[in-house]
């Protein structure tokens, strides 16, 4: 059981918006708006994210605070098979976080080269060993704020970087109010088209974009959820993480697309957008190199700040199941995730590492990017709410309950099977550039994940027992 508590309920609200808000809510919220129709795809991201992530992030933080214990931890507490679950699930956060320090070594790079003056675009910048570089530092500092600790690390700098985020946000669209295509952009992302509705790929499009956006079903709200003091109201403060998410997904669209409009870009780009044609107009706009450093600036702390969400998942889960300090687990894990990311770094340098002529991060991002949150959602679902059924987190729940037990393991299960056999867009997504369709994402997914269940039922008997649960009497 963790002892770790946030200072605050201000520090706990700043640290679980900094899990929630990242590089999804910048490039790859825009670049999905861009694929869906602009204000159209508006009405089921709504609907997705007051509907199924507010329950999702009260169970989550519900279930944390309950077992006050990490995510390996609360599946063994259940019952001892299901230690494999809790392993899946951090396997799964930790091979993403892999690919996610490379993106943010990039971000990285840009900030500052730009800041430097030098206005680097993505060819040469990865025709170079500068993403190697990056990645290593982007590595470090993610590692270098978990080893400080909950409060000392992780809280100290939400509220550091958190304000600085929400800050250069305000700012970039203030400025974007300016540029001649203001109005056009913002029509095109508040208009909505209702006849498109009944396209399926719209809706997986919303609810893969609210899950991941919003860091549920990876563990991280679980964890986070345990540092929680008793009386913090987790249905108010999941609105809050909610609505922050949303504001920051939609304002940083009022930054992305009057640019896209006013310099003839193309608004379904993600990562291409941000690196390539972006700066182009960066280096053309007037105060584009203050615009470009806001910017790069702004990504490079929202990617910081879920990076260390998603490294703590598994300090906590080292710390509780081994007798590693938390500077040792943490070094341990961030070694062995920086060991996972290598190949996916070296896919965009000068060695153009692939696999079957796909470069390995984007083979990463197509297979456990996209389908090891919502199989990992389930799973939480599963145990926690049909299996379990703690009394507590059905009081927390309340009339969300209903929704958690049957609503969402459908949605889950419905998008994700559409994914899988090509007939909806890429939902989980983080690179969304050349989205491939099909099984095979789903084959290396499920390959992977199930090295680390395997691994995690190996050891469910050499781990130290946590308090067995006693489901709800029915």
């Amino acid at each position: 059981m963790t002892t770790a508590r946030w200072s605050s309920g201000f520090g706990f609200i700043l640290a679980t918006v900094g899990a929630a808000v990242g590089l999804g809510n910048i490039w790859r919220f825009s670049a999905v708006v861009g694929q869906n129709g602009g204000g159209a795809y508006l009405v089921p991201y709504l609907f997705a994210a007051f509907v199924c992530a507010v329950p999702m992030l009260v169970l989550e933080l519900a279930i944390g605070r309950r077992l006050r214990t990490d995510v390996v931890s609360a599946f063994r507490s259940v019952k001892t098979e299901y230690t494999a679950l809790g392993w899946l699930i951090l396997g799964g956060v930790l091979l993403i976080l892999s690919y996610y320090l490379v993106l943010s070594g990039w971000v990285l790079g840009f900030f500052l080269s730009w800041l430097a003056g030098s206005q680097t675009t993505f060819a040469p910048f990865t025709a170079s060993w500068l993403p190697i570089g990056y990645f290593v530092v982007a590595t470090a500092m993610t590692g270098g704020v978990v080893s400080m600790g909950v409060r000392g690390g992780i809280e100290r700098m939400a509220k550091i970087v958190m304000p600085t985020v929400f800050v250069l946000l305000i700012a970039l669209a203030l400025y974007a109010v300016t540029l001649p295509e203001w109005e056009q952009a913002a029509a095109f992302l508040f208009t909505p088209e209702f006849s498109v509705l009944a396209d399926l790929g719209i809706w997986s499009a919303a609810f893969g974009q609210v899950f991941f956006s919003m860091s549920v079903g990876q563990g991280i709200m679980l964890t986070y959820g345990s540092y929680v003091e008793e009386g913090t109201n987790l249905f108010r403060s999941s609105l809050v993480i909610t609505v922050a998410d949303i504001g920051a997904a939609i304002i940083a669209g009022l930054v992305i697309f009057p640019i896209v409009f006013s310099f003839g870009l193309r608004p379904t780009l993600g990562t291409e957008l941000a690196f390539t044609t972006l700066p182009t107009a960066f280096a053309t706009m007037p105060f584009g190199r203050v615009v470009a450093v806001g910017f790069f600036g702004l990504l490079f702390f929202a990617a910081l700040s879920s990076s260390v969400a998603l490294l703590e998942v598994g300090v906590a889960a080292a710390e509780n199941t081994t007798r590693l300090s938390r500077r040792r687990a943490t070094l341990l894990l961030t070694g062995g995730v920086f060991a996972a990311g290598v190949p996916s770094a070296l896919s965009y340098s000068p060695v153009n590492l692939a696999v079957a002529g796909r470069p390995v991060l984007d083979l990463v991002d197509e297979s456990v990017g996209t389908f090891a949150l919502p199989i990992s959602a389930l799973c939480v679902v599963f145990v926690f709410v049909w299996v379990a059924d703690l009394e507590t987190v059905r009081q927390e729940l309340g009339r969300l309950y209903p929704l958690v037990r049957y609503l969402i393991p459908v949605v889950l299960i419905v998008v994700t099977t559409a994914r899988a056999v090509g007939i909806a867009r890429p939902a989980w997504r983080l690179v969304v550039d050349h989205a491939r369709n099909g099984p095979l994402g789903l084959l290396v997914a499920v390959a992977l994940l199930l090295v680390f269940a395997v691994f995690g039922w190996e050891l469910r008997n050499r781990l130290p027992a946590p308090p067995r649960l006693r489901g709800r009497r029915r």
